[in-house]
């Protein structure tokens, strides 16, 4: 896209579409052009393939570097529950663009949706294995999220938070069972 005279490119990507509680976060992520070549080099990839200590360490390193500019966008279980999980996650990645600081020239989403914008975009499956920006967005919103539900595994311990962050596994599903849903369980989601 620098190629192409696109100077402020965007990589958008989001965590947090398959939990059954939380919201879900976005990312959007600006490179400047002249990013340190000891950064891009980096094995920076999609977030699931990092250990969380390899997740913590890339985004010190992210949200440190003066070439790098970054936006979160993030929306509650609650709106998720009324516009559905993917509405909820154009939502939030609109959130995180404008949290940016810098003017926009074109957007690369890691999916296979388009946001409502009039700046240019593609949308790229699997995106954050790919394209840079949208791994270093991955990498933030991961860890954004994670930060949270441990907030959250503080409020309501008995839930597990710190353990699954929200996603459906077999400990997630017998507290619920257990101790039935709490406030940031979403509603909407099949629970079979």
């Amino acid at each position: 896209m620098w190629r192409r005279g696109y100077e402020r490119v965007v990589g958008l990507d989001e965590v947090g579409r398959g939990p059954l509680a939380g919201p879900v976060v976005a990312a959007a992520v600006i490179i400047i052009k002249n990013l340190k070549l000891k950064i891009k080099n980096l094995p920076i990839r999609d977030s699931k393939k990092l250990s969380p200590k390899k997740r913590e360490e890339f985004y010190k390193i992210l949200t440190k570097n003066p070439n790098i500019e970054w936006g979160i966008g993030r929306v509650s279980e609650r709106v998720i529950d009324k516009i559905n999980i993917l509405e909820a996650t154009k939502l939030a990645m609109g959130k995180a663009i404008n949290n940016l600081k810098s003017k926009i020239d074109f957007l690369i989403l890691d999916g296979n949706f388009r946001i409502k914008t009039k700046i240019p975009q593609k949308s790229i499956v699997k995106a954050d294995e790919k394209v840079f920006s949208c791994a270093a967005a991955s990498i933030i919103a991961k860890v954004n999220r994670d930060k949270l539900m441990m907030r959250y595994h503080k409020k309501y311990p008995q839930y597990g938070f710190d353990k699954h962050k929200g996603y459906p596994t077999r400990l997630h599903r017998l507290m619920i069972k257990k101790h039935g849903f709490c406030k940031i369980h979403r509603k909407s989601f099949r629970w079979g």
